[in-house]
C-alpha cells in the first residue's frame, strides 16, 4: 500500500511531539498524515485518548495506518478491537511498560495492561533502550 492510499494517523505519546520529534517530521513529509488530538498531552486520561482515536479512525475516508509512540502506541493496542475494521496496519514505537506499578507518571497506568491477544491488523513494534 502506498502512503497516498491510506490515512496515516500520528498518535503522539505523553507530552506530545515537538517540532523536531520524528512523528512531527513524518507528519510534515507525508501528505496523508495527520496528528490525532488525543486529549491533554500532560495529564492523559485513557478514556479521552481512546474516544478521540476511535473518532479519528471513524472519520477516515481511506484505510488507516496508525503511527503510535509511547502511550499513543498503548492506546492503539488497547482500542484495537473498537477501531471499526478500518485499520490496515500499525507502526508502534517504544510502548511504555504500563503494567509496572512503578511507572511514572501515574496517569500512564490506566493505559495498560498490555494486550496479550494478537491485534486484528498487521503491526510492527519498535522497542527502545534509550526512550524513557
Amino acid at each position: 500500500m502506498k502512503t497516498s492510499e491510506a490515512e496515516i494517523l500520528i498518535l503522539p505519546g505523553f507530552k506530545g511531539a515537538g517540532p523536531e520529534h520524528w512523528q512531527s517530521r513524518w507528519e510534515a513529509k507525508l501528505s496523508t498524515a495527520r496528528r490525532v488530538q488525543m486529549g491533554d498531552w500532560h495529564k492523559p486520561v485513557y478514556e479521552d485518548w481512546r474516544d478521540n482515536l476511535i473518532a479519528a479512525v471513524d472519520m477516515a475516508q481511506k484505510p488507516v495506518i496508525l503511527v503510535g509512540h509511547s502511550i499513543g502506541a498503548a492506546v492503539a493496542v488497547q482500542a484495537a478491537d473498537e477501531l471499526s475494521g478500518k485499520v490496515a496496519g500499525a507502526f508502534l514505537v517504544a510502548p511504555p511498560d504500563v503494567e509496572n506499578p512503578a511507572v511514572r507518571p501515574r496517569p500512564l497506568l490506566p493505559f495498560g495492561p498490555a494486550r496479550r491477544e494478537p491485534l486484528p491488523f498487521p503491526s510492527v513494534v519498535i522497542a527502545s533502550r534509550n526512550d524513557p
